[in-house]
């Protein structure tokens, strides 16, 4: 199995308007090529944008869809491919023939879609169906899956991943820069956006404090070295709709390790090369080999309703 060069994209997209997406996904492509990259990541539906299907009834939500691999946002990511001879991975909302609607992430390359994921755990739109489906697929002699951000959050989509045989992760994001109930969550002003060099150092303190990067470096790193994986996030950066996002696009190493990360205020990529020998070396694998699912694999399995009458039987 031959290294490979591994590319991870952020950039600020415009929602709704794929004819610019794509012209910025091809550019950092471009770069990513020059680079000697094999494959580059892009943000979860960086071609459609994302925040902004919030607002959206069905009717408008399926205009912007598109079928794969028909539609024109996926022939003109295979054509972006075939001219810079470089594997991609991008986002969109997906419908399908029954009208169906969904989060999908595809891999093409020059012949046409290699992969399509279809988010598992979508929340942006109450008309998006979840996906019912691990996905993994064979690329340049590895084995990679695909997990839609929240998809990433629950653990065992992570493991099961894993377990059919995924050496690599593509984890593209829209996250970070959000309320939540975790301490020191919220939004980042956009007015800091708007004069970004001015206000660079308050930006990154912002983005890589507890609202944004810190967060992140909590739980991440541990997805890649609990499963002896190669994790690729990708996130985008500046307005996504309303909503200011810090990027922070990086690599990660099946020992936890960050070994390439976009640090600019900007549209950027960041490459790293990968090996095989970390897959094995690492102790994810030897905790993998370690498992007894004899042991759990009838209480993992237990709907939340039964789990939830344990912990209240036990709390009374």
């Amino acid at each position: 199995m031959r290294n490979l060069k591994i590319a991870t994209a952020q950039f600020e997209n415009k929602s709704g308007d794929k004819v610019y997406n794509l012209k910025v996904i091809e550019k950092l492509s471009q770069e990513a090529a020059a680079a000697g990259a094999d494959v580059i990541n892009f943000h979860e539906c960086a071609i459609t944008g994302y925040t902004f299907a919030r607002n959206l009834n069905k009717e408008q939500l399926t205009e912007l869809a598109e079928y794969i691999p028909d539609g024109p946002s996926i022939k003109a990511l295979i054509a972006i491919a075939a001219k810079h001879q470089i594997t991609i991975l991008a986002g969109l909302f997906e419908k399908d023939s029954e009208g169906n609607l969904y989060k999908a992430h595809v891999c093409v390359d020059q012949t046409g879609v290699l992969a399509k994921h279809r988010k598992l755990h979508p929340f942006i739109n109450p008309h998006i169906l979840p996906g019912t489906n691990y996905t993994v697929f064979d690329l340049h002699g590895w084995k990679c899956g695909i997990l839609i951000c929240y998809d990433n959050n629950i653990i065992e989509n992570v493991r099961a991943t894993t377990l059919l045989g995924a050496q690599i992760i593509f984890m593209p994001h829209v996250t970070m820069c959000t309320p939540s109930t975790r301490p020191g969550a919220g939004f980042v002003d956009p007015k800091l956006w708007a004069d970004k060099d001015r206000n660079a150092i308050e930006l990154r303190q912002e983005f890589d404090g507890p609202k944004g990067r810190q967060w992140l470096m909590k739980w991440l790193p541990a997805r890649a070295y609990d499963n002896a994986v190669y994790v690729v996030f990708s996130n985008p950066i500046g307005m996504d709709d309303d909503q200011l996002k810090n990027g922070c696009s990086m690599l990660i190493d099946p020992y936890g390790d960050i070994i390439a990360e976009c640090r600019e205020l900007a549209d950027a990529i960041a490459v790293a090369e990968i090996d095989a020998i970390k897959l094995t070396s690492a102790g994810g694998s030897r905790y993998m080999a370690a498992r007894k699912p004899e042991l759990y694999g009838e209480i993992i399995s237990k709907s939340h309703e039964s789990i939830q009458k344990v912990i209240w039987l036990e709390s009374e």
